[in-house]
């Protein structure tokens, strides 16, 4: 059962890591239900002004308060690593830690910045450039590699996330080592 104090300690810890936190499978869960028991016990008939109910609503308010904290403190740093990511088009870290939800918006925020690079560079260059990297998560920690220009590439942990040409990534999902994120 989730309680006030974990809901603030998991926002302290997210406010004072610069790396996205871990959190357990069903927190956003825990975290409706406690908020859903509290406004119920806030809006209980009685003496309105009862310490217990009192005490009740402000912790009711104060932790919807902290849970919106919380998820903007994490989009903020979703944020940044996507752009990292994009960049160098490798996130080495924090892709673990992400909710389901989470994932999805890094993949769609990636995927939506080198969209918006290959438009600028089309209209810089007047043409369309097929980008013949895919995004990949790896499976299992891989050692540093010769890539196709004979520079070393690598070496990937589980959980990281790397922009890589195809035909390194076709060898690395033969071997089950990586799975495709986006293909485009």
């Amino acid at each position: 059962m989730l309680t006030y104090n974990d809901i603030y300690e998991t926002l302290r810890k997210e406010k004072y890591s610069e790396q996205i936190q871990k959190l357990h499978r069903n927190f956003l869960k825990e975290v409706a239900n406690y908020l859903k028991e509290k406004k119920a016990l806030s809006e209980k008939k009685g003496d309105a002004f009862s310490d217990t109910i009192i005490k009740t609503k402000k912790q009711y308010e104060n932790a919807i308060s902290i849970f919106k904290e919380l998820l903007t403190r994490r989009k903020k740093k979703l944020i940044d690593l996507s752009f990292i990511a994009k960049e160098t088009g490798i996130s080495k870290r924090d892709f673990e830690n992400m909710l389901e939800f989470e994932r999805e918006m890094f993949d769609k925020m990636v995927k939506s910045m080198e969209e918006a690079d290959k438009r600028v560079n089309e209209a810089m260059n007047g043409e369309k450039k097929k980008s013949e990297n895919i995004l990949v998560l790896f499976k299992e920690k891989v050692d540093e590699f010769v890539g196709l220009d004979g520079e070393g590439v690598g070496p990937f942990d589980k959980g990281e996330v790397a922009n890589l040409p195809m035909e390194i990534v076709n060898i690395l999902k033969d071997g089950k080592k990586v799975e495709v994120i986006d293909e485009s």
